[in-house]
């Protein structure tokens, strides 16, 4: 069955899971990837693992302009199908490779942030040689949406999955010098990572060259196509800054937690790291939706669509509610697996139980953002992704930690999201209106 029937007649049930299950798994890999290797940077020093968490702005920096670039061309190319609009989905597909970019970082970041020179000095390794490598990471991720928006997930399970494995092995050889390699400590978690990302890359590139023939690149007669790249930032920029907002509430986070101790600033980076186990199978979940959904937009199948939807929240919740009794009941056990100390296990535990209690709000809000990016409004996940995250999440911490009281600036997560909740509900109501065909 052709790749654009089949989103149109498959049942949807069985099409959301076609499409979304291999990329749930990859996106499990990617999860366990991003804890194996913080487990393994714990075991060099607390600072070490305080280090690569003050780090993740920068990191989640380049991931927004990367994947906000790849939603938009995810669900202009998807709705090109859909309309049957084989130009413009050959157009799509060449304009997105052209997108490949870097970012400058200033020398001054880390120590904006704390005046522990041990964790400046690691963090200055770790993300200079991320950083200055990223074209892997772009290359990856564009490569791999145009393998997603034509219905061939399957590729991109092997791609992630590939990558991630590729770091997991790579991270113990490269950080404790296995093997006879040299020991590079926190410059060879870095240089894991960079290496799972390209080899991920030239992967997706070839497969989308070999197997991919609902799209054609056209390298001979290339030339920049400024309406096919209006098109694709119309929802790229806002996911674009929606992802960079999470850059800044991350830094300010860690600013506010370090005031504390460099411990607190740790015990949210593990968070970040535990989360991911529940929060990438949503991710994977929406991957394989936005197609769905911008398909049969394209095609004028408004109860596919919303069938699609209904679908995805029913799972994404359920899978929120797994993460829950897990933060609830194992908070140690899982700190315990980041060499955690004393002070960490005494911070983290009331930490972990008290920002879970977001997670079944923040599936619901997670599966209408991808709604919004779906159906061509990007606009509307940038809004309550900055009435979560600025409005309300850093005010609400930095005022809690007014109190004095660590334990309260938590609860910024569950009130952030209730809010976020609210907004998302009238926002996709008002979608559901006018969306008329």
């Amino acid at each position: 069955m052709a790749t654009e029937n089949k989103m149109g007649v498959m049942p949807v049930n069985k099409l959301l899971i076609t499409m979304s299950l291999p990329m749930i798994i990859s996106m499990l890999v990617q999860a366990m990837y991003n804890i194996v290797d913080s487990i393994f940077v714990a075991q060099i020093s607390e600072n070490a693992l305080t280090a690569v968490s003050l780090a993740f702005p920068l990191q989640n920096l380049m991931i927004a302009f990367a994947g906000g670039t790849a939603v938009g061309v995810n669900a202009l190319l998807s709705r090109s199908l859909g309309e049957k609009n084989q130009d413009n989905v050959n157009k799509t597909a060449t304009n997105s490779i052209f997108m490949i970019g870097g970012l400058l970082i200033s020398n001054i970041f880390f120590s904006i942030q704390t005046t522990n020179q041990e964790i400046i000095n690691h963090g200055k390794v770790y993300i200079s040689i991320v950083v200055g490598s990223s074209f892997g990471l772009f290359g990856q991720f564009l490569f791999e949406r145009l393998l997603q928006a034509t219905g061939r997930t399957m590729f991109t399970m092997f791609t992630q999955g590939i990558g991630a494995i590729i770091n997991i092995i790579l991270d113990p050889i490269f950080i404790f010098g296995l093997f006879s390699v040299p020991k590079m400590g926190v410059a060879g978690a870095a240089l894991a990572t960079v290496i799972g990302q390209i080899i991920a890359c030239m992967l997706a590139l070839f497969f989308n060259l070999k197997y991919n023939h609902d799209i054609t690149f056209q390298f001979k007669r290339f030339k920049p196509d400024f309406q096919i790249i209006k098109q694709i930032y119309s929802v790229g920029i806002p996911s674009i800054i929606m992802l960079s907002i999470g850059s800044v509430m991350t830094f300010g986070m860690n600013t506010i937690l370090i005031t504390y101790s460099a411990t607190a600033t740790a015990v949210f980076g593990v968070y970040f790291k535990l989360q991911s186990f529940v929060f990438m199978p949503i991710f994977g979940l929406n991957n394989g939706m936005i197609p769905i959904i911008a398909y049969n937009l394209g095609a004028k199948k408004k109860d596919r669509m919303f069938k699609t939807i209904n679908l995805a929240m029913i799972y994404a919740i359920s899978i929120m509610i797994i993460g829950l009794i897990i933060f609830e009941c194992f908070p140690q056990t899982l700190l315990g697996y980041f060499n955690a100390s004393s002070d960490m296990i005494k911070i983290g535990t009331p930490a972990l139980r008290i920002i879970a209690l977001h997670f079944i709000l923040a599936g619901y809000s997670i599966v209408c953002s991808a709604v919004f990016q779906a159906v061509g409004k990007g606009t509307y996940s940038l809004l309550t992704s900055l009435i979560r995250q600025l409005f309300i999440l850093l005010p609400s911490a930095y005022i809690l930690s007014l109190f004095g009281n660590i334990n309260l600036i938590w609860l910024s997560f569950p009130i952030a999201e209730i809010v976020s909740v609210i907004t998302s509900s009238i926002l996709f109501s008002k979608i559901k209106r006018h969306l008329v065909f």
